[in-house]
């Protein structure tokens, strides 16, 4: 009989604890975020939509040999080399650069070996990124197209801007 009642005691304590916490959270100001109208800005290590500056790339090629998953490729500019016009050299430049977001991983290494400052590829704080086609993954740069980059679309063979890319912060943070 006693270890009944030691049971409905410790029973009633238990309810009783759950509802002072239910208590006091419901006297609480609520922290709910209304998500179309508000968005909450991540933490500055977050890992989003990577981004590419190609004024600041050196086209060192250091971004593609640290991918473990093979998403970056880029192309030198090939400028002729004065002494013999004939023969083409590459040049510092980044002629054109992609990356393919169906492969990427966000491991940030690309970020990392980059030795430009500041980083001509970096991850921005966007988490809003949506693709409709498998083509809309394939991110690619050249200069003067802006920082979230461009698709190519094989079937009128233009780049063309992405459409439903919505950016967190108009400015976005480097490394």
């Amino acid at each position: 009989m006693i270890a009944y009642f030691s049971k409905v005691l410790s029973a009633s304590w238990a309810i009783c604890q759950g509802l002072w916490i239910t208590l006091r959270y419901l006297v609480k100001p609520s922290i709910t975020v209304q998500y179309p109208d508000e968005k909450l800005a991540p933490y500055e290590r977050f890992r989003g939509a990577l981004l590419f500056d190609a004024d600041t790339c050196i086209s060192c090629s250091l971004c593609v040999k640290a991918c473990p998953s093979s998403c970056i490729a880029l192309q030198n500019v090939m400028a002729p080399d004065p002494k013999n016009p004939e023969v083409k050299k590459k040049v510092a430049k980044v002629e054109w650069y992609s990356i393919d977001f169906g492969k990427c991983n966000f491991c940030r290494l690309c970020e990392e070996a980059c030795p430009t400052k500041p980083k001509s590829v970096w991850h921005s704080l966007d988490y809003e990124v949506l693709f409709a086609r498998r083509e809309e993954m394939v991110r690619g740069w050249k200069k003067g197209f802006e920082y979230v980059g461009r698709w190519f679309d094989p079937k009128t063979k233009d780049w063309k801007e992405p459409e439903r890319h919505l950016q967190v912060q108009s400015v976005q943070a480097r490394r």
